[in-house]
């Protein structure tokens, strides 16, 4: 018995010396890291006063590629702005941005047979986007019927993809004669996943932000998705959707802005859906993907235009 209870001591008293070095070992590890943040701290101070300007941290946005089509308001791209501002005047949306008509959109589904989800997506988006509809084409082919959509002045149209049942992708089509765009469609919030209600979305039309389209095909999507929404906006409404492009992911949000009883202060509501869209490919015309011109396309299985992660195309 008692050389078992000596050996019992023994561990014990091993378990215990190996507590205490991993807890000098912490403790001496915290006080480094307390001292090296302390001299960081001490240096830079002395940076400062010395007149060094602050380190700005590296980002994928601040080390991009050079890219020759972006459009920055300096002089040296004067000239090729002038050229891109000629171009704007006589593209496909040069009459919207005139306000020679209203956007009227047509949204409807890849399939005659839609998910839960995808049917409640697209109804957000009737909610979001003023003068649309949706349309349940019951195997009717899109590509047949495009006269016939704009024969009912339908001056955009919308078809949300799915796979799973769940919405995956999202064609955007400016009628009668394009450009119309593929988009990747991912992280899909409905109103309803949201805990919001549709009583809080008003008939109001919606401010919209575009933010952060900086290159040329950048711009061009940009006024494909602003001419789906009205060129005039009703501020009474407080409603504002924002698209962010973001190393081109774009964030799709919408929100509702309310003031304080004084006034001064503005807070967001989120109301709902929440997406992002990332753009696969833009060609000229409408919904011919075999034939048609492709002005932009992520081609190959491996994505052979993606070839740093520093490069960004929006």
């Amino acid at each position: 018995m008692s050389e078992i209870t000596e050996a019992k001591v023994e561990r014990l008293a091993e378990k215990v010396s190996i507590a205490h070095t991993v807890h000098r070992k912490r403790v001496v590890m915290k006080d480094l890291l307390k001292a090296k943040k302390k001299n960081k701290k001490v240096a830079r101070q002395l940076r400062r006063k010395c007149g060094e300007k602050p380190q700005v941290p590296k980002t994928l946005e601040n080390t991009r590629e050079p890219d020759a089509t972006v459009l920055d308001d300096n002089d040296e791209n004067a000239e090729r702005l002038e050229e891109v501002n000629r171009d704007l005047d006589t593209d496909e949306f040069c009459s919207y941005f005139n306000c020679e008509y209203e956007p009227k959109v047509l949204i409807t589904y890849s399939t005659s047979m839609p998910s839960r989800k995808t049917r409640r997506f697209v109804k957000d988006l009737t909610h979001i986007i003023p003068n649309s509809m949706q349309f349940l084409r019951n195997g009717a082919a899109i590509k047949k019927n495009v006269s016939k959509v704009v024969a009912n002045g339908f001056s955009d149209m919308i078809i949300i993809n799915e796979d799973q049942k769940k919405p995956n992708g999202m064609i955007i089509s400016h009628l009668p004669e394009g450009p119309t765009a593929y988009f990747r469609l991912s992280s899909v919030k409905t109103t309803k996943e949201l805990n919001m209600k549709y009583d809080e979305i008003t008939s109001h039309r919606p401010e919209v932000i575009l933010n952060n389209f900086s290159t040329r095909l950048g711009n061009g999507v940009a006024r494909m998705l602003g001419a789906l929404f009205h060129y005039s906006p009703e501020f009474k409404g407080r409603r504002a959707v924002t698209f962010h492009n973001q190393r081109d992911f774009i964030f799709f949000r919408h929100h509702r802005y309310q003031f304080d009883k004084q006034g001064k202060r503005a807070a967001l509501m989120e109301l709902g859906p929440r997406f992002t869209i990332r753009l696969q490919s833009l060609q000229k015309g409408t919904f011919d993907s075999k034939f048609g011109d492709f002005e932009w396309i992520i081609a190959g299985r491996r994505h052979e235009m993606e070839t740093s992660r520093r490069r960004f195309f929006l």
